[in-house]
């Protein structure tokens, strides 16, 4: 087989590896934020400590301190 044929071939396969990796790191990436945006929303899980408090506790935290 011709080396640049050989060359090719490897160059073909370590974009798909990169492309793999890159996709991995984005889709964890996706789910962190999604998480950040529900946990924001509320929507979060139920295991979180605000979930057991009441309605409107920490809603007027001064924050300009």
């Amino acid at each position: 087989m011709d080396m640049s044929l050989v060359m090719a071939a490897m160059a073909l396969q370590a974009g798909k590896l990169q492309a793999q990796v890159a996709t991995t790191i984005l889709k964890s990436n996706l789910d962190a934020q999604k998480s950040d945006v529900q946990t924001l929303l509320g929507m979060g899980s139920q295991s979180s400590p605000s979930a057991a408090l009441p309605a409107g506790v920490g809603g007027s935290v001064d924050v300009t301190a």
